[in-house]
């Protein structure tokens, strides 16, 4: 599955994290041009990982 940037809005709790810097400047990188912003950058792409994931556990499941 591509990564698709959406842009809609969410109910949300705030959460402080550390980045890298080299890792900011990638996802900032990215992100110009586009209509989105780096906190909805990091929750695409953890929502994204996250169904690939459990997409695998099934397929793991499913062959045991």
């Amino acid at each position: 599955m591509a990564f698709r940037l959406n842009i809609e809005k969410k109910e949300s709790e705030n959460k402080t994290i550390r980045f890298p810097l080299p890792l900011v400047k990638r996802i900032e990188n990215y992100l110009t041009g586009t209509q989105s912003n780096f906190s909805k950058f990091v929750i695409q792409a953890c929502e994204y990982v996250l169904n690939e994931v459990e997409t695998e556990n099934k397929k793991t499941k499913i062959k045991n």
